[in-house]
Parts: structure tokens; C-alpha cells; sequence
């Protein structure tokens, strides 16, 4: 253990932790850009850069390991100078049009800027313009909102081992791209999006976003695609499913398919049940819950006493979650006595 004082406050931590974390421990906010708790420490934005007593230059926070007793300072003059010095050359080169932008409200650029009072750069000349990618059917790409933090890239090539975007150009006109500028349709992408769920400002988006994010409130809840069980937050805005988010906290760690994330709109199909269906007399009416369970018991009860167990047969459900099927064949083997039971997928 090594004691360090961050901004006064004193902590004993690991040996070999970041500046990042120790910070975290002490609930000290330090801005990040290019930092993904699924990938390795790039230290590439810069703007996560601290002061060490002793030194004169900063260091970055999210890559810089405490192996000794420190004195830092996250705020201090230099480190607020640099900041704000890096988000000014940031906006030099971006399509600051907050009020239409799609991720107002939830931009860490547009986050660190009210921080640090920057409302706009004092570098005034050529600023790129690029064609907006919307040729994906799911999400549109606008790099003329990119801030090249390359979470998006190393996400795609690292984690989701796809490598569908790459980094292309140097200079001035560096900018992420598909590889020989084929597009999005026409490249390797899958459309999982765990890119657009990682971009820190309006560069990657969903394409059908019917809502601001203060609009909403978050439900999380489980993917029933397939039997992994990915953990995801459902957005909901006046009582319906407007979009998916990830959930970083999950044993998926916030990554998801093109099913889990964009494949959600069914939920709310005109067409869907929202009430048990009992046929009375050859004709479907609606029931209550209760009114329906209760049906359905006395039903099994009679059948099972006239005829025996095995005269009843179960038929689960793909889309219930690998629990909830576990529970409904232990239902019917130990509380029915009926191995009676199959799955629709075999279908």
C-alpha cells in the first residue's frame, strides 16, 4: 500500500493503480475522453492530465501508475490551463451546433466546456467538412463531430474484432474511416453499435433517436435475443421504448448485438398483446392477470385429477430469459409430475 494526497485529501491504494483510480476512490471527478473501462489506458485526449508535486511537466491521469508517494493536483492552475487549452483547439475543428445535435445533454465535449466556461475557440480558420456516412441502416457517422479520442476504432478492432474503422489520413485531415473510404454499408460492420456506444460526442449516433436526454428515464432489464442473457438499459419516454442503452455495469460490460441494441421497435407493435386472452365459448376475451392465473390453475388442476399428469404439455418461449425457462421446466416436472415439456426453437 502507498499513501498519496490528491487535491489535500490523503488515501492509502495499491501499488500500480492509476492516478485515475486513486482519484475515483476519493470521488474526485477527472474528465476523460478516450478512456473505455474495457480496454487499455491510450492517454490519448490529454484532457485527463494531472499535477505532480516535484515535476513540471502533467501527467495523465488514466495511464500514469502510483508506484511511490505522491503529492497531485487535479485542478490545479496548469492542469485547468491545459484543459482548456485542448477543449479551444478541439473547437476549432468542430461542428459546434448543439441544439440540433443528438447528443446534447450527454456530450462529455459539451459537458467539459461548461465546466471550464469555453463557449468558443479563439482559433479561427479552415475547418473540416466531411460528407455525413449514413449509408448504415442503424447509425449515421458524422466526423465532422469528431473529437479522434479512437475509442470507437479500438472498440471495432479490439474488442469487437471487426475492424470495420480505422484511423486514416495524418495531419490536419486525420479522421476516422471505413478502410479504402468503401462507407459503412460496404465495409466489415456488423452494426452492433458498441462504436456509436462509446463515442463521447455526436460523431456516431443512432440513426431513429425520437427523444433529448433529459427526456427520459432508464430501465434496465435483460436481452432475451438469444440465451446470453446481456444485461441493457431500455430508454423510455412517455411510456414507451424509445431506444437501448448499454449497461457497462453488466457481465457483458455494456456490449450488445445488432439485435440487443436496435431491434426493439416490436415492443411497441399495434399489434402486440398487452392482456391475457382466455377463449370463452370459441372467442378470445380479456382477462386480468389474477382472473387469468386463476383460470389457468383450476384448468391444470381439473385436467391433471381427470386424466393425470401426463395429459398436460408445457411449450416455452425463446425470448423468456434462460431463468425463467429453467424455473417453467422445474414447474412442470416437479409441481406438474409431466416431462411434457418443449421449447420453440426446436421448431
Amino acid at each position: 500500500m502507498i499513501e498519496v494526497t490528491i487535491d489535500g485529501k490523503s488515501i492509502e491504494v495499491e501499488s500500480g493503480i492509476t492516478i485515475l483510480e486513486a482519484s475515483r476512490k476519493l470521488g474526485i471527478d477527472i474528465p476523460t475522453f478516450c478512456l473505455d473501462d474495457n480496454m487499455e489506458p491510450q492517454g490519448l485526449c490529454r484532457i485527463c492530465v494531472v499535477e505532480i508535486k516535484g515535476f513540471s511537466k502533467l501527467f495523465t491521469s488514466c495511464s500514469t501508475v502510483i508506484d511511490r508517494p505522491m503529492e497531485i493536483f487535479t485542478e490545479s492552475e496548469n492542469v485547468v490551463e491545459s484543459r482548456k487549452m485542448l477543449l479551444d483547439l478541439l473547437l476549432s475543428n468542430h461542428d459546434f451546433d448543439c441544439v440540433n445535435c443528438q447528443k446534447s445533454g450527454a456530450c462529455k465535449l459539451q459537458e467539459y466546456c461548461l465546466r471550464y466556461n469555453i463557449e468558443k475557440t479563439s482559433f479561427n480558420g479552415r475547418k473540416n467538412t466531411y460528407k455525413i456516412d449514413d449509408s448504415n441502416e442503424f447509425y449515421l457517422s458524422n466526423q465532422n463531430k469528431c473529437i479522434l479520442c479512437k475509442k470507437c476504432v479500438k472498440m471495432c478492432s479490439e474488442i469487437q474484432c471487426t475492424s470495420a474503422i480505422t484511423e486514416s489520413d495524418r495531419g490536419f485531415i486525420t479522421r476516422i474511416n471505413t478502410p479504402m473510404s468503401c462507407g459503412l454499408k460496404e465495409s466489415t460492420c456488423v452494426s452492433c453499435g458498441n462504436c456509436v456506444a462509446v463515442c463521447p460526442v455526436g460523431a456516431l449516433v443512432p440513426k431513429y433517436q425520437p427523444y433529448r436526454h433529459w427526456e427520459v428515464s432508464k430501465v434496465k432489464t435483460t436481452c432475451t435475443y438469444c440465451g446470453v442473457g446481456c444485461q441493457l438499459n431500455l430508454i423510455v419516454k412517455d411510456s414507451k421504448v424509445v431506444g437501448v442503452e448499454s449497461n457497462p455495469k453488466g457481465p457483458n460490460k455494456g456490449l450488445l448485438c445488432v439485435k440487443g441494441r436496435f431491434s426493439y421497435n416490436f415492443i411497441n407493435h399495434r399489434d402486440r398483446l398487452k392482456k391475457p386472452l382466455v377463449k370463452i365459448n370459441g372467442k378470445f376475451e380479456e382477462f386480468t392477470w389474477d382472473a387469468a392465473l386463476t383460470f389457468i390453475k383450476n384448468r391444470i388442476t381439473y385436467i391433471r385429477e381427470k386424466n393425470g399428469a401426463d395429459s398436460i404439455g408445457i411449450l416455452s418461449s425463446a425470448r423468456c430469459t434462460n431463468e425463467e425457462n429453467y424455473l417453467l421446466q422445474k414447474f412442470a416436472r416437479v409441481v406438474l409430475g409431466t416431462n411434457n415439456i418443449d421449447h420453440c426453437a426446436r421448431l
